[in-house]
């Protein structure tokens, strides 16, 4: 399989589907979101751009499954599947927030061959392919060089519906808001794991999250040289319900005391 030409036409497929997006956020009600769940919504928009994604990237390997937030699921003829996320960060882009991506991975069973991270409103394309190094427009990127939570910025991602671990989460935010350098909130954990990897946050934790939020954030991180697990530090199948992420020198030390507040 052609990684290198493949990525290239999930970007192109990320870009269209982009346009699509931009287009629709110049006249976007928020009147036309509705929930699907407490404090999660979903517009037209999404329902349509997912459905843009599955269309071209079917198109792309016929005999790849696919499976999408907002409900597209399609049983492969192989181990192949497409994982996708159409727009993450739905609330910024319904408040006119410009922080909201798309984001498309390929798996093949466990394993995650490439991944595209599109910053919709910068035009910010972050891409990635196994042992092809991590990208972001055209420019190698890496991973951030801090050592130590003193000198690192931490994102992370409130939770906003489930609460069950809220007395765990509260302490550990105020760990981090006290021994680093500023904590910060993104609303679109695709991007804030595309910032790990291009050194602009030293370090990420959430959880809660699903597979099409981490998907392809976890193979860019990985070939921008940083490293990627649950709160416990497993690394097989990572599907979003616990996720750190961080630089090699900073990772322990920050996953420790993530699983030392939240376990």
């Amino acid at each position: 399989m052609d990684l290198i030409s493949l990525c290239n036409e999930v970007c192109k497929i990320a870009k269209r589907t982009a346009d699509f997006i931009k287009d629709e956020s110049q006249n976007f009600d928020i009147c036309d979101a509705r929930l699907k769940g407490m404090h999660d919504f979903v517009s037209y928009v999404d329902i349509e751009s997912e459905k843009k994604l599955k269309a071209d990237l079917t198109a792309l390997l016929p005999d790849a499954g696919l499976i999408g937030e907002e409900g597209s699921a399609r049983e492969g003829k192989s181990k192949l599947t497409w994982i996708v996320d159409p727009l993450d960060g739905t609330t910024n882009f319904m408040h006119g927030i410009t922080v909201y991506s798309i984001s498309i991975a390929l798996a093949d069973e466990d394993d995650i061959l490439l991944g595209v991270i599109l910053n919709i409103p910068s035009d910010e394309l972050f891409y990635a392919y196994k042992n092809g190094g991590a990208w972001l427009n055209g420019e190698r990127i890496h991973v951030s060089g801090a050592a130590t939570l003193e000198n690192s910025l931490i994102a992370t991602g409130f939770p906003f519906k489930n609460y069950d671990r809220l007395d765990k989460y509260m302490p550990c935010l105020e760990y981090f808001i006290r021994n680093t350098q500023g904590v910060r909130r993104m609303g679109s954990a695709a991007i804030d794991l595309a910032w790990v990897a291009c050194g602009r946050f030293d370090g990420f934790y959430e959880y809660d999250l699903n597979k099409w939020d981490v998907a392809a954030g976890i193979i860019i991180i990985n070939e921008a040289g940083g490293m990627i697990s649950d709160f416990s530090g497993n690394t097989d199948s990572i599907d979003g319900s616990e996720i750190v992420a961080a630089n090699k020198r900073l990772f322990n030390t920050f996953r420790t005391m993530v699983e030392r507040h939240m376990k």
